[in-house]
């Protein structure tokens, strides 16, 4: 989607600050011993009382209300019985629609006490999105954009998954172009003000590749290693871009 109109662009920024809302609430409350459907019941009131539905539901009939995944699972991990235990790594993704309008963020979250190795692939994972972020100006390319979040990534020691991408989104979850997190060959697209995008590099050690898994939806590293994800949606300009889904 391309941002035509003020109108158009507050409803965004609804969507977005909904999103970022049930993700904060979510976080907080990720403690040992809660259950991941625990943390699902919560995001679906925060969106209920907003008038909000969730997206993945919504778009693809997922499971949840927002995916959860733990350990080695990257993305589209389903909320159930499963409770966590200290030193698990949280993947929370929030994907919301309100008034026709939709806003996707996620974050990941270390278990307290936390292990070092998680502390360092989290912060690479948010240096990587911020930077990715940074260089989402009109006249950059796709390729630019991939290949500046890949060279933070490797530069900290992470592989980039390069089988999970970012995304158009704004009046669909997922809508064109695709947003790889390495410097793909073919991505030439050049941005343009007003386009409306997701950044969400997802980091992991030794594998680029990821697998799935029998429940239909889950995906795992390839390798069994811990995985980060960090995500937010974006409208691209000519300087810095609007970042629909900061914290308040």
């Amino acid at each position: 989607m391309s941002v035509d109109s003020p109108e158009q662009l507050e409803r965004l920024r609804r969507a977005g600050a909904l999103a970022a809302r049930v993700l904060a609430a979510v976080r907080e409350a990720v403690v040992p011993g809660v259950g991941t459907g625990e943390l699902d019941a919560l995001a679906a009131e925060v969106m209920r009382a907003a008038r909000g539905r969730s997206a993945p539901i919504l778009t693809y009939g997922f499971p949840g209300a927002i995916c959860i995944s733990v350990g080695d699972e990257v993305v589209h991990g389903i909320p159930g019985p499963r409770r966590l235990k200290a030193g698990d790594l949280v993947k929370l993704d929030v994907a919301v629609e309100l008034d026709g309008y939709f806003g996707d963020t996620a974050t990941t979250v270390a278990v307290q006490p936390d292990a070092a190795a998680d502390a360092r692939l989290i912060a690479a994972t948010r240096a990587a999105l911020a930077r990715g972020m940074a260089a989402t100006t009109s006249g950059t390319s796709l390729r630019e954009v991939g290949g500046t979040i890949e060279r933070i990534a490797e530069a900290r020691g992470f592989s980039v998954l390069r089988e999970l991408v970012g995304h158009g989104i704004g009046r669909g979850l997922h809508e064109p172009p695709t947003v790889y997190n390495y410097a793909e060959a073919g991505a030439r697209e050049r941005l343009h003000e007003g386009l409306v995008l997701t950044i969400e590099p997802m980091l992991t050690t030794g594998t680029r590749r990821v697998a799935s898994t029998g429940d239909g939806w889950t995906v795992v590293t390839s390798n069994g290693a811990a995985a980060a994800h960090e995500e937010h949606t974006i409208v691209v300009t000519a300087g810095e871009p609007i970042v629909l889904t900061a914290a308040a």
